[in-house]
């Protein structure tokens, strides 16, 4: 597994991190058993870096069951990163003011069992809290012990730059189908040294080879109410998955692992989630391409139909 510096935090990470955003309760029932054992995998493979929330429902408390051993013992052996400032149920969905934040990383450290967090990100911009008081409540809770850096997710190259001497990673949405964060914030990042990790790398599923036109999502799953995720538009995309997961093969490798590095090609980090062992060990497998590769790569997904995500308020 290998691993990158993120950013100017100087945490050292593997470039594939494990996502937990699978047990949060937005993408259908899970086995908790089969849950801990792929994130126990991701670790045997050489994971180090898992990515959580707090909006995640019981995620954080599942992490830490099933790296207990590592937490309490080898603790600088994982690195944990969750993220704060979502308040589901509440007139004021996204909440970064510093009551909430600071009731919000009390609860994570217990629900994960630790005394600090490697990394915290705000998970989604407020546009209602002055960014001066966001930054004072990062550097509170890095002074206090509680994290040892700060970051944010889903934020843009403005909203960084007003956070830009407190903030060291950002969290961007970016896969073959969702290419925005290439205008930003992706390079102001680069200028900046502000590391980068990618999720939903597999495109919330349309990359790992598993889906089909037929594919019925169960009611909890976000995707089924998602326009990107039946019809013509997935009908189209799937035929662009069809096309690389033959590239693919022709190279020795699958879809996913394709999928994977290709954004590992523009981001520090891919954070990929997986239910079940078998899952994370093909993900984690390491797939080399060429500057030729990438080219063929965005030549055959140049017409796919994009692809947006969930958000607190909804669809995007």
């Amino acid at each position: 597994m290998r691993t990158t510096i993120l950013g100017r935090s100087g945490l050292e990470v593997s470039r594939i991190a494990f996502g937990t955003g699978g047990f949060g309760g937005q993408w259908g029932g899970f086995d908790e058993d089969t849950a801990v054992a792929a994130i126990r995998r991701a670790h045997e493979l050489g994971i180090t870096l898992f990515d959580t929330a707090r909006a995640y429902g019981t995620a954080e408390a599942l992490l830490g069951k099933a790296l207990r051993s590592e937490l309490d013992h080898r603790r600088d052996g994982v690195v944990i990163a969750t993220k704060g400032g979502t308040h589901p149920g509440s007139d004021r969905i996204r909440d970064s003011r510093r009551a909430w934040l600071t009731q919000g990383v009390d609860e994570s450290l217990r629900a994960l069992g630790v005394d600090h967090l490697d990394l915290y990100q705000i998970h989604w911009p407020d546009p209602r809290t002055p960014a001066a008081e966001v930054a004072g409540t990062l550097q509170e809770f890095v002074d206090a012990g509680k994290i040892r850096h700060a970051g944010v997710s889903n934020y843009d190259a403005t909203q960084l730059s007003a956070l830009n001497e407190t903030v060291e990673t950002v969290q961007v949405p970016y896969h073959l189908f969702r290419r925005g964060a290439e205008a930003d914030p992706l390079p102001y990042a680069r200028a900046h040294n502000v590391g980068v990790l990618a999720y939903s790398a597999l495109g919330s599923g349309l990359l790992t080879g598993s889906l089909i036109a037929d594919t019925v999502f169960d009611p909890s799953d976000w995707r089924s109410r998602s326009s990107a995720f039946r019809g013509d538009p997935l009908r189209h995309n799937l035929k662009i998955v069809d096309r690389l997961t033959a590239f693919a093969e022709e190279r020795g490798g699958t879809v996913s692992q394709l999928a994977i590095a290709w954004t590992l090609a523009k981001a520090d980090v891919a954070i990929v989630g997986a239910r079940r062992p078998a899952s994370i060990e093909k993900s984690a497998a390491g797939f080399p391409l060429t500057p030729a590769d990438l080219a063929e790569i965005d030549r055959i997904s140049a017409d796919a139909v994009p692809v947006g995500g969930a958000s607190p308020e909804g669809i995007d």
